[in-house]
């Protein structure tokens, strides 16, 4: 069975949001990807407090200065589009109230049919923590649960309650309901994030570094859910963010998904033989415009449908 194949909206401020995400989602959808993803950026502090991802001295890539929000972006691809699934990859679930997160996920999903795929994560940026989260940095794995299992309660039959440390639901009619429960996936490293996503997630949501560590990570998410008894598939798709260079990547060590198209699809073709259902590609960092990115995205597709991805 071909690796399903989703591609990312462009959020970034380059991009004019109103045109090319109606104008992107449409194009993508008539290539044939099977779904369209958004991330989430709420700022970039200035002068930088911490680097990228938390690691010493890495600095935060221009781009994420004025990402577009993840729900309004998605709602703008799935007024344009019929058919492709609609995923985060992430939203930072701290930074969001639950109740009010959920029932914005329910009403896009009721709106498009059943096709939305929640991706959650707990994020790394102190400064977005002290502008916008529901708990203290330190709590956002105890922020995450909960969220989760709101999300669970607002989406499941009426009358809804729950009694958590930030939500008090007092028995109600809350709507309205997704077509379908929607899925939850969650990008989770070793430790109690994998727990978390074995115990209480539909997916999970790693990023590309190298078909050998997907393998690995792979590998120890299986080894854990026989541990704890889990029957159900894990749903799997692998965020892969690309920086296309038209001239092709030569010289030195070349990281993954980093070149031109047939690079790109290389790339795909070592990580689609680790197995998992879908990968993701974000092209829009290197793109110059919505009509690159367009182009790209249908090299990317069709040459990697023609090796057998």
């Amino acid at each position: 069975m071909a690796t399903k194949l989703g591609l990312g909206l462009p959020q970034n401020r380059k991009y004019d949001l109103g045109r090319d995400v109606p104008d992107v989602a449409r194009t993508a959808e008539a290539i044939g990807y099977d779904s369209l993803w958004v991330y989430e950026r709420l700022l970039v502090p200035e002068p930088a407090t911490q680097g990228l991802y938390g690691i010493e001295g890495l600095p935060w890539p221009d781009g994420y200065r004025g990402v577009a929000e993840p729900l309004v972006t998605l709602t703008l691809a799935a007024a344009a589009t019929e058919r492709v699934e609609l995923g985060s990859s992430v939203l930072v679930a701290p930074l969001h109230t639950p109740f009010r997160l959920a029932k914005t996920l329910a009403t896009l999903d009721a709106a498009s049919g059943g096709r939305v795929l929640a991706g959650f994560g707990t994020g790394w940026s102190h400064d977005e923590y002290a502008a916008s989260s529901v708990r203290p940095f330190e709590e956002r794995g105890a922020a995450l649960d909960e969220l989760v299992e709101v999300c669970r309660a607002v989406w499941g039959p009426d009358p809804v309650s729950y009694d958590g440390h930030i939500t008090k639901i007092a028995p109600a009619v809350v709507g309205p309901k997704p077509v379908r429960p929607i899925p939850i996936l969650l990008a989770a490293g070793p430790g109690p994030a994998l727990r978390r996503l074995v115990d209480h997630a539909d997916g999970w949501l790693p990023v590309a570094m190298g078909a050998e560590k997907l393998a690995a990570q792979w590998r120890a998410v299986q080894e854990l859910a026989a541990e704890r008894g889990r029957t159900r598939p894990i749903r799997t798709v692998l965020r892969a963010n690309a920086r296309y260079l038209a001239q092709g990547h030569s010289g030195g060590r070349r990281a993954p998904f980093h070149g031109s198209v047939d690079q790109i699809v290389e790339d795909l073709a070592a990580h689609a033989e680790v197995g998992l259902d879908e990968i993701l590609v974000d092209l829009q960092s290197e793109t110059r415009d919505a009509q690159e990115l367009k182009d790209v995205a249908a090299q990317v597709y069709g040459k990697a449908r023609a090796a057998g991805i």
